[in-house]
Protein backbone atom coordinates (compact mmCIF):
# COMPACT_ATOMS: atom_id res chain seq x y z
CA UNK A 1 0.00 0.00 0.00
CA UNK A 2 1.66 3.36 -1.33
CA UNK A 3 -1.64 5.64 -0.72
CA UNK A 4 -1.33 9.50 0.02
CA UNK A 5 -2.86 11.57 2.69
CA UNK A 6 -3.89 13.47 -0.60
CA UNK A 7 -5.85 10.18 -1.50
CA UNK A 8 -7.44 9.40 1.35
CA UNK A 9 -9.07 13.09 1.93
CA UNK A 10 -10.24 13.02 -1.80
CA UNK A 11 -11.85 9.52 -1.25
CA UNK A 12 -13.51 10.71 2.11
CA UNK A 13 -14.90 14.24 0.29
CA UNK A 14 -16.40 12.17 -3.05
CA UNK A 15 -17.92 9.21 -0.37
CA UNK A 16 -19.75 12.34 1.81
CA UNK A 17 -21.02 14.14 -1.70
CA UNK A 18 -21.50 10.90 -3.27
CA UNK A 19 -20.40 13.06 -6.70
CA UNK A 20 -17.12 13.82 -8.25
CA UNK A 21 -18.25 17.44 -9.26
CA UNK A 22 -19.35 18.22 -6.09
CA UNK A 23 -16.06 17.01 -4.28
CA UNK A 24 -13.85 18.21 -7.25
CA UNK A 25 -15.88 22.27 -6.30
CA UNK A 26 -15.23 21.64 -2.70
CA UNK A 27 -11.72 20.46 -2.84
CA UNK A 28 -11.12 23.51 -5.40
CA UNK A 29 -9.86 21.05 -8.14
CA UNK A 30 -10.71 20.13 -11.50
CA UNK A 31 -12.88 17.08 -11.93
CA UNK A 32 -10.22 15.00 -14.57
CA UNK A 33 -7.64 15.63 -11.25
CA UNK A 34 -10.35 13.95 -8.52
CA UNK A 35 -10.92 11.30 -11.15
CA UNK A 36 -7.22 10.13 -11.68
CA UNK A 37 -6.53 10.05 -7.73
CA UNK A 38 -9.71 7.88 -6.88
CA UNK A 39 -8.30 5.74 -10.03
CA UNK A 40 -5.14 5.50 -8.17
CA UNK A 41 -6.78 4.89 -4.98
CA UNK A 42 -8.63 2.82 -6.17
CA UNK A 43 -5.38 0.65 -7.87
CA UNK A 44 -4.61 -0.13 -4.33
CA UNK A 45 -7.27 -2.30 -3.85
CA UNK A 46 -8.47 -5.64 -5.50
CA UNK A 47 -11.69 -4.99 -4.08
CA UNK A 48 -13.72 -2.01 -5.47
CA UNK A 49 -14.47 0.73 -3.64
CA UNK A 50 -17.24 2.89 -5.89
CA UNK A 51 -19.56 2.42 -7.79
CA UNK A 52 -20.62 5.35 -10.77
CA UNK A 53 -23.98 5.27 -11.66
CA UNK A 54 -25.26 7.62 -14.34
CA UNK A 55 -23.28 10.83 -12.48
CA UNK A 56 -23.68 9.51 -8.98
CA UNK A 57 -21.11 8.00 -6.99
CA UNK A 58 -22.11 4.77 -4.67
CA UNK A 59 -20.14 3.43 -1.84
CA UNK A 60 -19.51 -0.81 -2.65
CA UNK A 61 -19.72 -2.11 1.23
CA UNK A 62 -15.73 -2.61 1.56
CA UNK A 63 -16.18 1.25 0.54
CA UNK A 64 -18.11 2.78 2.97
CA UNK A 65 -15.31 0.70 5.71
CA UNK A 66 -12.56 2.23 3.91
CA UNK A 67 -13.86 5.58 3.99
CA UNK A 68 -14.75 5.46 7.70
CA UNK A 69 -11.11 4.53 8.06
CA UNK A 70 -9.58 7.40 6.09
CA UNK A 71 -11.74 9.79 8.20
CA UNK A 72 -10.11 8.35 11.00
CA UNK A 73 -6.34 8.43 9.62
CA UNK A 74 -7.26 12.30 8.81
CA UNK A 75 -8.52 13.31 12.04
CA UNK A 76 -5.11 12.02 13.37
CA UNK A 77 -3.21 13.87 11.67
CA UNK A 78 -5.07 16.68 12.28
CA UNK A 79 -3.97 15.86 16.31
CA UNK A 80 -0.99 15.89 15.42
CA UNK A 81 -0.83 18.86 13.56
CA UNK A 82 -2.51 20.19 16.39
CA UNK A 83 -0.67 19.14 19.18
CA UNK A 84 2.45 21.16 17.57
CA UNK A 85 0.54 24.16 17.44
CA UNK A 86 -0.45 23.94 21.05
CA UNK A 87 3.01 23.60 22.06
CA UNK A 88 3.76 27.05 20.52
CA UNK A 89 0.73 29.09 22.11
CA UNK A 90 -1.61 29.16 19.29
CA UNK A 91 -5.11 28.28 19.33
CA UNK A 92 -5.95 25.28 16.82
CA UNK A 93 -8.54 23.01 16.10
CA UNK A 94 -11.45 23.03 13.23
CA UNK A 95 -14.40 24.93 13.22
CA UNK A 96 -17.70 23.97 11.46
CA UNK A 97 -20.37 25.57 10.35
CA UNK A 98 -23.19 25.15 8.41
CA UNK A 99 -24.89 28.00 6.14
CA UNK A 100 -28.41 28.69 4.78
CA UNK A 101 -27.39 29.44 0.85
CA UNK A 102 -27.63 33.30 1.00
CA UNK A 103 -25.85 33.17 4.16
CA UNK A 104 -23.03 32.85 1.85
CA UNK A 105 -23.33 36.83 1.52
CA UNK A 106 -23.00 37.34 5.62
CA UNK A 107 -20.88 34.89 7.34
CA UNK A 108 -17.57 35.48 5.31
CA UNK A 109 -17.52 38.97 6.71
CA UNK A 110 -17.66 37.46 10.96
CA UNK A 111 -14.96 35.05 10.00
CA UNK A 112 -12.41 36.71 7.78
CA UNK A 113 -10.58 38.69 10.81
CA UNK A 114 -10.72 35.82 13.38
CA UNK A 115 -9.03 33.00 11.03
CA UNK A 116 -6.41 36.17 10.09
CA UNK A 117 -6.24 36.52 13.94
CA UNK A 118 -5.73 32.67 14.59
CA UNK A 119 -3.52 31.02 11.74
CA UNK A 120 -3.92 27.81 13.67
CA UNK A 121 -7.84 27.77 12.99
CA UNK A 122 -9.11 25.43 10.15
CA UNK A 123 -12.87 26.54 8.72
CA UNK A 124 -14.85 23.49 7.21
CA UNK A 125 -18.57 25.02 6.17
CA UNK A 126 -21.27 23.96 4.05
CA UNK A 127 -23.72 25.81 2.32
CA UNK A 128 -27.15 24.17 1.94
CA UNK A 129 -30.50 24.48 2.23
CA UNK A 130 -33.00 25.37 5.79
CA UNK A 131 -33.43 21.68 5.87
CA UNK A 132 -30.01 20.29 5.46
CA UNK A 133 -28.79 23.20 7.89
CA UNK A 134 -31.32 22.02 10.50
CA UNK A 135 -30.28 18.39 9.96
CA UNK A 136 -26.37 18.79 10.66
CA UNK A 137 -27.62 20.86 13.93
CA UNK A 138 -29.86 18.53 15.02
CA UNK A 139 -27.10 15.40 14.90
CA UNK A 140 -24.46 17.54 16.79
CA UNK A 141 -22.20 17.53 13.36
CA UNK A 142 -21.27 21.85 13.55
CA UNK A 143 -20.71 24.18 16.22
CA UNK A 144 -22.91 26.37 14.79
CA UNK A 145 -25.39 27.30 11.89
CA UNK A 146 -26.34 30.28 10.08
CA UNK A 147 -29.79 30.52 9.36
CA UNK A 148 -32.52 33.34 8.39
CA UNK A 149 -35.66 31.75 9.93
CA UNK A 150 -36.68 30.19 13.94
CA UNK A 151 -35.88 26.72 14.28
CA UNK A 152 -39.03 25.49 16.25
CA UNK A 153 -38.16 23.83 19.95
CA UNK A 154 -36.05 25.15 22.86
CA UNK A 155 -33.26 22.94 22.36
CA UNK A 156 -31.46 25.67 20.79
CA UNK A 157 -29.14 29.05 21.47
CA UNK A 158 -29.14 31.91 19.21
CA UNK A 159 -27.09 35.29 18.43
CA UNK A 160 -28.66 37.33 16.37
CA UNK A 161 -26.14 39.36 13.70
CA UNK A 162 -28.39 41.66 11.48
CA UNK A 163 -31.63 41.73 9.92
CA UNK A 164 -32.68 39.90 6.56
CA UNK A 165 -34.45 42.16 4.02
CA UNK A 166 -36.40 40.60 0.80
CA UNK A 167 -38.07 42.24 -1.65
CA UNK A 168 -39.83 41.39 -4.98
CA UNK A 169 -37.35 42.16 -7.47
CA UNK A 170 -37.15 42.09 -11.75
CA UNK A 171 -35.55 43.32 -14.79
CA UNK A 172 -37.03 47.31 -14.69
CA UNK A 173 -37.61 47.39 -18.34
CA UNK A 174 -40.02 44.69 -18.51
CA UNK A 175 -41.63 44.90 -14.69
CA UNK A 176 -43.67 47.87 -14.03
CA UNK A 177 -42.67 49.76 -10.59
CA UNK A 178 -46.01 51.67 -10.17
CA UNK A 179 -47.04 50.76 -6.37
CA UNK A 180 -50.31 50.39 -6.79
CA UNK A 181 -50.19 47.64 -9.33
CA UNK A 182 -51.45 44.62 -7.91
CA UNK A 183 -48.99 41.90 -7.28
CA UNK A 184 -51.66 39.72 -8.78
CA UNK A 185 -51.46 40.90 -12.35
CA UNK A 186 -48.12 40.65 -11.59
CA UNK A 187 -48.37 36.78 -11.12
CA UNK A 188 -50.46 36.64 -14.02
CA UNK A 189 -47.67 38.11 -17.06
CA UNK A 190 -44.48 36.80 -15.68
CA UNK A 191 -43.03 33.22 -14.05
CA UNK A 192 -42.89 33.72 -10.22
CA UNK A 193 -38.84 31.69 -9.51
CA UNK A 194 -38.72 30.16 -6.02
CA UNK A 195 -35.95 28.40 -4.80
CA UNK A 196 -36.40 24.55 -4.19
CA UNK A 197 -38.14 22.68 -1.30
CA UNK A 198 -36.54 22.84 2.04
CA UNK A 199 -35.47 26.43 1.36
CA UNK A 200 -35.98 29.01 3.80
CA UNK A 201 -36.61 31.86 1.05
CA UNK A 202 -39.44 29.36 -0.57
CA UNK A 203 -40.88 29.44 2.75
CA UNK A 204 -41.25 32.99 3.14
CA UNK A 205 -42.13 33.39 -0.41
CA UNK A 206 -45.25 30.78 -0.06
CA UNK A 207 -45.71 32.23 3.10
CA UNK A 208 -45.97 36.19 1.86
CA UNK A 209 -48.38 34.61 -1.22
CA UNK A 210 -50.67 32.82 0.83
CA UNK A 211 -51.17 35.58 2.98
CA UNK A 212 -52.12 38.17 0.35
CA UNK A 213 -54.01 35.64 -1.21
CA UNK A 214 -51.97 35.89 -4.82
CA UNK A 215 -52.17 32.41 -6.78
CA UNK A 216 -48.94 31.86 -9.05
CA UNK A 217 -49.81 30.47 -12.20
CA UNK A 218 -46.51 30.24 -13.33
CA UNK A 219 -43.70 29.18 -11.60
CA UNK A 220 -39.83 28.31 -12.02
CA UNK A 221 -37.73 26.29 -9.59
CA UNK A 222 -34.18 26.74 -8.94
CA UNK A 223 -31.87 25.04 -6.97
CA UNK A 224 -29.75 28.24 -5.57
CA UNK A 225 -30.06 31.81 -4.73
CA UNK A 226 -27.46 32.29 -7.32
CA UNK A 227 -29.35 30.73 -9.94
CA UNK A 228 -32.12 32.62 -9.21
CA UNK A 229 -30.87 35.73 -9.81
CA UNK A 230 -29.36 35.09 -13.18
CA UNK A 231 -32.68 33.93 -13.96
CA UNK A 232 -34.34 37.34 -12.90
CA UNK A 233 -31.36 39.16 -14.74
CA UNK A 234 -31.82 37.06 -18.12
CA UNK A 235 -35.84 37.94 -17.46
CA UNK A 236 -36.79 34.86 -16.93
CA UNK A 237 -39.39 36.34 -14.30
CA UNK A 238 -39.17 37.95 -11.29
CA UNK A 239 -38.75 36.70 -7.57
CA UNK A 240 -39.09 37.58 -4.04
CA UNK A 241 -35.23 37.53 -2.53
CA UNK A 242 -32.84 39.05 0.16
CA UNK A 243 -31.77 42.21 -0.86
CA UNK A 244 -28.13 40.87 0.59
CA UNK A 245 -27.28 38.92 -2.05
CA UNK A 246 -28.44 41.77 -4.65
CA UNK A 247 -27.15 44.89 -3.66
CA UNK A 248 -24.23 45.15 -6.64
CA UNK A 249 -27.63 44.71 -9.35
CA UNK A 250 -29.98 47.58 -7.61
CA UNK A 251 -26.77 49.68 -7.85
CA UNK A 252 -25.90 49.54 -11.32
CA UNK A 253 -29.94 49.02 -12.16
CA UNK A 254 -29.98 45.63 -13.89
CA UNK A 255 -32.57 44.87 -11.39
CA UNK A 256 -34.99 47.00 -9.51
CA UNK A 257 -37.52 46.41 -6.00
CA UNK A 258 -41.29 46.30 -7.12
CA UNK A 259 -42.83 48.10 -4.49
CA UNK A 260 -45.60 45.56 -2.92
CA UNK A 261 -47.94 45.23 0.01
CA UNK A 262 -46.89 43.10 2.64
CA UNK A 263 -42.66 43.65 1.16
CA UNK A 264 -40.09 44.36 2.47
CA UNK A 265 -40.22 40.80 4.66
CA UNK A 266 -37.79 41.31 7.79
CA UNK A 267 -36.12 38.41 9.00
CA UNK A 268 -32.52 37.95 11.02
CA UNK A 269 -29.78 35.99 10.63
CA UNK A 270 -28.94 34.44 13.69
CA UNK A 271 -26.14 32.03 14.94
CA UNK A 272 -27.54 28.82 16.38
CA UNK A 273 -26.08 26.25 18.05
CA UNK A 274 -27.47 23.06 20.42
CA UNK A 275 -28.45 24.17 24.01
CA UNK A 276 -26.12 23.29 26.29
CA UNK A 277 -23.47 22.33 23.75
CA UNK A 278 -19.80 21.68 25.00
CA UNK A 279 -17.84 24.11 22.49
CA UNK A 280 -14.22 23.29 21.49
CA UNK A 281 -11.59 26.00 22.64
CA UNK A 282 -12.02 27.31 18.96
CA UNK A 283 -15.90 27.55 19.11
CA UNK A 284 -15.65 29.32 22.59
CA UNK A 285 -13.01 31.41 21.04
CA UNK A 286 -15.34 32.32 18.01
CA UNK A 287 -18.26 32.43 19.81
CA UNK A 288 -16.37 35.36 22.07
CA UNK A 289 -14.95 37.09 18.84
CA UNK A 290 -18.65 37.62 17.25
CA UNK A 291 -19.99 39.27 20.72
CA UNK A 292 -16.99 41.37 21.01
CA UNK A 293 -17.20 42.51 17.19
CA UNK A 294 -20.86 41.94 16.03
CA UNK A 295 -21.58 45.67 16.01
CA UNK A 296 -18.38 46.93 14.13
CA UNK A 297 -18.59 44.62 11.00
CA UNK A 298 -22.28 45.42 10.64
CA UNK A 299 -21.48 49.47 11.00
CA UNK A 300 -18.16 48.20 8.38
CA UNK A 301 -19.92 45.96 5.90
CA UNK A 302 -23.62 45.81 5.97
CA UNK A 303 -24.92 49.56 7.52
Amino acid sequence: MNYTLNQLQIFVKVAQTKSITKASEELNLTQPAVSIQIKNFQSQFELPLIEIVGKKVYLTDFGKEIALSAEEIIEQVYAINNKMKAFKGQLFGRLKISVVSTGKYVIPYFLTDFLKENQGVELSMEVSNKEKVFENLKKNEVDFSLVSLPIEGHNYEYLELLSNELYLVGKPEILDQNPKKNAKLLASNLPMIYRELGSGTRKIMESYLQHQEIHVEKKIELMSNEAVKQAVLAGLGYSIMPIIGIKNELQNGSLVIIPQMGLPITTQWTLVWNHGKKHSAVAKAYLQFVLENKNQIIKKYFT
